[in-house]
């Protein structure tokens, strides 16, 4: 007997989209709207060698505007710090420069994780400096800070590394300690001129963010993933539609794609196989039951056991609008 297992969920997202306003792309001048990440056609491949280029270039100048706008915080003046950046905007740049179209560069979560950790890392540090052991036991907060960011980050679907760094460093470092509740106010500094440079320089070649809040639509007010249990699998696609849906196989042998063999769905049409042959660049084909992972514009379906985390379920449906 299989032992029941419990999925516990918690989706903020069903609670404040219906109050989250539209993107207001259609009231701004095209140019304007392209620099805020916003396309009336589909991104076109651009390599790897451009990529890494810009974001060469964007973290260099990145960093730089972020150094020199915190010599005139007045925050870091009052201290005698002449010059103080903190050291996860460096891992930041990294996300929002190179890998542009994870979920965990978008807005929401580069700014949103950094202002949750900022709040929880100085108030957790208030905390414990109360104590007179305050240098015994900071490394418990610093501990205590970090967890907690991350277990609310991940409720608030605000997922960002570098703000556990952020969170931890505003326990354990004595400067950070210093400024006390004024890092709030420099970190969302330093987010918004990141942000400022990522949109400039990102857009150029690429697109940037791929969402501002959440990848699906906000009109249609659910999510866009949708799992099905294994006796209700959706109806493979025949030739009618081979050219809407993008089909993907999972559960294939490790061997087959090692061997760059294309695993085909059961249950096809001849006449779509082949059209899915086509495409395989001459390699043999192998048919046996499978599941299936069916993207379509605005639409992912999955099978009900398969596990996702919550960035490979926001990267899917990002990919399901480029469709």
């Amino acid at each position: 007997m299989t032992p029941r297992h419990w999925a516990w969920n918690f989706d903020i997202d069903g609670l404040l989209n219906p109050f989250v306003p539209r993107p207001p792309w259609r009231y701004l001048p095209y140019p304007i709207a392209r620099f805020l990440g916003y396309r009336k056609t589909k991104p076109q491949a651009t390599g790897n060698v451009v990529p890494i280029f810009w974001s060469f270039i964007g973290i260099f100048c990145a960093i730089i505007v972020i150094e020199q706008a915190t010599k005139h915080v007045s925050a870091f003046e009052d201290k005698g710090v002449p010059t103080v950046i903190v050291g996860s905007f460096g891992a930041a740049a990294v996300l929002q420069f190179y890998a542009i179209e994870s979920p965990l560069a978008q807005p929401r979560n580069a700014i949103g994780g950094q202002l949750l950790a900022s709040i929880i890392g100085v108030g957790i540090a208030k905390l414990f400096r109360l104590s007179h052991r305050f240098d015994d036991i900071q490394w418990l907060g610093g501990a205590l800070a970090c967890s907690a960011t991350t277990a609310l980050m991940g409720l608030t679907k605000t997922m960002h590394p570098p703000a556990g760094a952020t969170a931890l460093l505003a326990v354990v470092d004595k400067k950070l300690l210093d400024l006390g509740w004024r890092l709030i106010p420099v970190m969302m500094l330093g987010c918004a001129l990141m942000l400022g440079v990522a949109l400039l320089l990102n857009n150029i070649d690429r697109q940037f963010p791929m969402y501002w809040w959440t990848p699906q639509d906000l009109r249609q007010g659910k999510s866009i993933l949708q799992r099905v249990r294994e006796n209700t699998s959706p109806k493979p696609p025949d030739k009618s539609v081979i050219d809407e849906e993008k089909v993907i196989t999972t559960r294939g042998s490790s061997d087959d794609t090692e061997a760059g063999v294309l695993q085909q769905p059961s249950g096809l049409t001849h006449e779509a196989q082949d059209a899915l042959e086509a495409a395989a660049t001459g390699n043999v084909v192998t048919r046996r039951d499978q599941e299936y992972l069916i993207m379509k514009h605005g639409k992912v379906i999955v099978p009900n056991d398969m596990l996702l985390s919550q960035e490979e379920e926001q990267l899917l449906e990002t990919m399901s609008y480029r469709l």
